[in-house]
């Protein structure tokens, strides 16, 4: 049997199209790790603001209470 020096053109057809798509799928989590980047800075930027908020609150009220988030409802902390 002649040794080929090519593929079919339907092999080469569909190695390109799988490369293709394999390309697509990689640029696609790339994109998916640039917006999970994103994501986990805003996060910490709303953990920052969290934490001062919380940090005036103490001042003002004491650590001795707890503030119900959903009414703002000020407590007393519950001894353990």
């Amino acid at each position: 049997m002649a040794k080929a020096t090519k593929i079919t053109d339907n092999e080469l057809k569909e190695l390109q199209e799988i490369n293709s798509e394999f390309n697509k799928r990689k640029a696609a989590l790339g994109e998916l790790e640039m917006q999970k980047h994103s994501i986990l800075h805003q996060v910490d930027e709303l953990n920052k603001s969290f934490s001062n908020i919380e940090k005036k609150l103490v001042e003002k009220y004491g650590e001795d209470v707890t503030i119900d988030i959903a009414t703002g409802q000020i407590k007393d902390k519950e001894e353990s």
